[in-house]
């Protein structure tokens, strides 16, 4: 993997730990593994060299409903990024990596815990 890649899929890998966070501190809230990367599934003997297995997660409820759906692409795409979706909305954010920020970014915006946060209390209706 280059570097860029690399430093991709260590952002996606905290997205993940800000999510597992956000369902531990609230009450209802459940992090949800919704798949794995295709060639972690099928890499027969190869190592494993990224930084967790996890394609898609969600934040659910205690139902197991996706409220908030998130995925990253696969190493063999060549434009990488995460896709943020409420998942009974028409709407979505696409995240890139940027290297001049060292961070995800929507457009030219850094895409923070805070963001993903409030994000995650709209959809849960937790008032601060």
């Amino acid at each position: 993997m280059n570097e860029k890649d690399t430093a991709f899929y260590g952002a996606w890998k905290n997205l993940l730990d800000w999510m597992k966070e956000y369902a531990v501190k609230n009450e209802g809230v459940m992090f949800e593994k919704e798949a794995d990367f295709p060639d972690y599934i099928y890499r027969m003997e190869r190592p494993y060299d990224l930084p967790t297995t996890v394609m898609s997660a969600s934040l659910s409820d205690p139902e197991g409903n996706p409220i908030l759906l998130i995925s990253a692409s696969p190493r063999h795409t060549l434009f990488k990024e995460i896709v943020v979706h409420p998942f009974e909305s028409h709407s979505y954010r696409k995240l890139k990596y940027s290297s001049d920020k060292a961070a995800l970014v929507e457009s030219k915006r850094v895409f923070s815990k805070t963001m993903l946060f409030e994000l995650a209390d709209d959809l849960f209706g937790v008032h601060a």
